[in-house]
């Protein structure tokens, strides 16, 4: 979906930057390279302390962003640049869908917008070990795996196992799913979400995209003492082929966008709805402290409700909703109106009663809030461009040959917003990368945590946020449909880690000539994807004590981890 530039935000945010390189210029990390210093510094045996007088182990990236040893101000400074990274994720998503809106969902959605979506982490993996001399690239490249690891493992466990509890319904006793009933509260067995048997088509292809590890462990499987740099060679060109296959498989398969189209379809009912309860029924939806305006839906209901029995039926919805007039995009009305009984009809007795009514435009509104971002005042402003944004979404996922003289309105402003949005995003994608890697290296340094942690834990939140935010809300929609989406996007999102980000990885492997040592880093992406695959390739329903399994993975990750590096020294 397209997003506003919150300019306010973004400059407060440089001018605490700014304030940060005032307090913080010059300061000695404590213990480097200053003789008699009381504290020491944890640092990795291949990585040489600066000489005392130059700079004194904090070294301003570009020359002018701000550094500092301490470890709040490291802290500090991971927490700017990680929501800097945020936003520009953010703006790559935003620029790239706008781009389907001029050059089609076919190649556009299967090249483009999958590798856009990776590039953030691709990225931070490219800068962790690409500057420096080889030694200090071969430290500094941990916080690049912390990175590759830590987003896969977080999409399977934390984000996967979230999936599941926000869209439990309750399961049959044939184990499918009834789509928004939810009567059986937290029953372990009784509760759980069901996806379609394309879902699991995905989650393979997911499985599939870890053999380039495998092909990179070979000689430490082995215990070959030559050939790594060829397995190195050869990981990264399987790994560049699968990412090539899969784009080309989204190409000829797209049938995630077509997903993506009917949900589009019912969030643009929902903003053609709002938009019209806003502009013509007596009072605002929402004041403006965001808080909804309860009278005012029960007034919406009162006037659809042309019988006044007390409950909405078929004929007054697609009544009102012909009213409504989608000037803008043909909707079909009964589609509609099926959309909006399934979404509003928790009781499952064809009517939408006055409670139902008034949740369901509560759900509505707080996803209009989660979609689109404000500067403070939720005005009638604030659904207009909720409603824009939906149109467009909607738009730029219809196939060019279905469109039918659905002309895009104001292409060339659309092409300059897009390609605006894209050049943004990509240039703060490229200049905030490598001070966020510095950032968690020093914090590393003055926190004797080790880089690798830091980075598994702090850094996907940082380029996965939105995607995980976006993934919850389509799955709190409660509905076969939305989650066979939610978690499809996140097999994808996975795929594109195993693949894209790995060739970047590999690639600077080879072209520095760093020693390939992350046999425990490989072994929990490994498990992670080789059980969540197995666990969702050959089933479509999971019951709520699935998500415990994915849940128990993450810290196990970490554990594993730990042991295998410092207890065993397999690094």
């Amino acid at each position: 979906m397209p997003t506003r530039l919150p300019a306010p935000p973004l400059l407060l945010l440089l001018l605490l930057l700014l304030a940060a390189a005032l307090l913080a210029h010059g300061r000695v990390i404590p213990g480097a390279g200053v003789p008699g210093a009381g504290a020491t510094v944890l640092r990795l045996p291949s990585e040489a302390a600066p000489p005392a007088g130059e700079g004194g182990g904090c070294e301003m990236t570009y020359g002018f962003l701000p550094c500092t040893g301490t470890a709040l101000g490291n802290l500090f400074l991971v927490l700017a640049y990680g929501f800097l990274m945020f936003k520009a994720a953010t703006y790559l998503s935003a620029g790239s869908e706008l781009l389907l809106e001029i050059l089609g969902p076919g190649v556009v959605g299967g090249l483009f917008l999958p590798i856009l979506g990776a590039l953030p982490d691709a990225m931070l993996i490219l800068v962790s070990g690409l500057s420096g001399t080889k030694e200090v690239a071969q430290s500094q490249v941990l916080i690049g795996m912390g990175l590759l690891a830590g987003s896969t493992v977080m999409l399977l466990t934390l984000l996967w196992g979230s999936c599941v509890v926000v869209g439990k319904c309750d399961l049959l006793e044939n184990s499918t799913t009834t789509d928004c009933q939810d009567t059986k509260g937290f029953s372990l067995f009784g509760s759980g979400v069901s996806t379609d048997v394309q879902t699991s088509y995905a989650a393979r292809i997911m499985a599939i995209s870890i053999f380039p590890f495998i092909i990179v462990q070979i000689p430490k499987i082995f215990k070959l003492h030559s050939g790594h740099r060829l397995t190195v060679l050869l990981g990264l060109i399987v790994a560049a082929l699968l990412v090539l296959a899969y784009c080309l498989y989204q190409v000829f398969q797209p049938w995630i966008q077509r997903r993506r189209l009917e949900y589009a379809r019912l969030k643009h009912v929902m903003s053609g709805l709002l938009r019209h309860a806003q502009m013509h029924v007596f009072g605002r939806l929402l004041d403006e402290d965001g808080t909804p305006n309860v009278p005012v839906i029960e007034k919406l209901f009162h006037k659809i409700d042309l019988d006044n029995d007390g409950k909405l039926e078929r004929g007054e919805l697609q009544a009102f909703i012909i009213g409504i007039k989608f000037e803008d995009v043909d909707l079909d009305s009964s589609l509609a109106v099926d959309q909006i009984m399934a979404d509003f009809d928790r009781s499952q007795n064809h009517t939408i009663e006055k409670r139902e009514f008034v949740d369901g435009i509560l759900r509505w509104l707080e996803e209009a809030k989660h979609s689109v971002a404000t500067s403070g005042a939720y005005s009638k402003k604030f659904l207009q461009d909720f409603h824009t944004r939906t149109r467009e979404e909607h738009n730029l996922l219809l196939d060019k040959d279905d469109e039918d003289g659905e002309a895009i309105e104001n292409p060339t402003w659309t092409c300059f917003k897009a390609i605006s949005l894209l050049l943004l995003g990509t240039a703060m994608a490229a200049a905030f990368a490598d001070p966020l890697v510095d950032a968690v290296h020093n914090f590393s340094n003055a926190t004797s945590i080790p880089s690798f942690f830091i980075s598994f834990i702090a850094m996907p939140l940082a380029t996965n946020s939105s995607e995980a935010v976006s993934a919850i809300i389509f799955a709190s929609r409660k509905k076969q449909r939305t989650l066979s989406l939610t978690f499809s996007e996140v097999y994808g999102a996975v795929t594109m880690n195993n693949t894209l980000c790995l060739a970047v990885f590999l690639a600077l492997v080879y072209a520095r000539d760093l020693t390939w040592d992350f046999s425990a880093e490989v072994l929990i992406i490994f498990l992670v994807c080789t059980i969540m695959g197995l666990f969702t390739s050959f089933r479509t329903n999971f019951p709520l004590w699935t998500c415990f399994v994915a849940y128990l993975l993450y810290p196990l990750s970490l554990i594993i981890v730990y042991v295998l590096d410092f207890k065993f020294g397999w690094s």
